[in-house]
């Protein structure tokens, strides 16, 4: 359970769970994250060297920069179900609020 907690605890930041989500959806260097997550340059770094030392994601070199890839396709699956899970609670919880100013 120590290590549930540890991987929940390394998630528990929006900013790392949006990298996840985006390099779910393909590589990318560390420029272009900072650019999708609107966050500087030098967070987005910190963030993915956490993210590496986890086994979370992985990096190659590509010419002078780092390419960085999801490296625990679980993981990133099981943030992409719970997005989608929240975002479908989220719009029936915005139609029963609709639906309840039409009845009153």
């Amino acid at each position: 359970m120590a290590g549930v907690a540890a991987a929940f605890g390394l998630l528990a930041s929006p900013a790392r769970i949006r990298i996840m989500w985006i390099l779910s959806q393909g590589e990318s260097d560390v420029t272009g994250l900072a650019g999708r997550v609107g966050v500087a340059l030098p967070a987005v770094s910190q963030h993915l060297a956490k993210l590496k030392l986890a086994g979370l994601v992985a990096s190659r070199p590509e010419g002078r920069r780092q390419v960085y890839y999801v490296d625990d396709p679980d993981i990133a699956a099981t943030i992409g179900a719970m997005i989608t899970l929240l975002a479908a609670r989220a719009g029936e919880s915005s139609l029963r609020r609709r639906l309840d100013r039409k009845s009153a």
